[in-house]
């Protein structure tokens, strides 16, 4: 898929090879509906070269001391892996000025009610309204 251009996005991560299919982020954009993507910083910016209405939201801990907290926390990992998944966060927190909003993630409520914020302005701005509406790109047209 990489070779055919058939993915919007891709990435390798942890040893694992991740993509987005670019046909089914066509096929839900055309019926009308919004897409989330959960992808890391790379696939992000390769998102936002090729769609470039996408809008970007980082989401970060509220530190990174809480970070290393929720990963001991889940018990899953050794010492080590810890270690690098910090390393590598830390590069991609870094990364985090490169989106249009960030979202820290102290509390899941809070940090859910603020993605659903940007979300809807995001359905509020000029450019989705003239696209979804006649009435509003006409009263648009009118003022002349």
């Amino acid at each position: 898929m990489i070779d055919e251009e058939a993915f919007l996005e891709h990435a390798e991560v942890f040893g694992n090879h991740y993509g987005t299919a670019k046909q089914q982020v066509q096929d839900l954009r055309t019926a009308g509906r919004d897409v989330i993507l959960e992808i890391d910083w790379q696939g992000a910016a390769q998102v936002r070269r090729l769609v470039t209405d996408a809008l970007s939201i980082f989401i970060l801990p509220p530190s990174e001391a809480a970070l290393a907290e929720r990963l001991n926390n889940r018990g899953q990992d050794s010492a080590e892996i810890i270690e690098a998944r910090l390393a590598e966060a830390r590069l991609d927190m870094s990364k985090a000025g490169d989106f249009h909003f960030i979202v820290v993630n102290d509390d899941f409520a809070t940090a859910l009610a603020d993605m659903l914020a940007v979300v809807r302005a995001q359905r509020l701005s000029t450019q989705r309204q003239v696209e979804k509406s006649g009435w509003v790109r006409a009263a648009l047209n009118a003022r002349g």
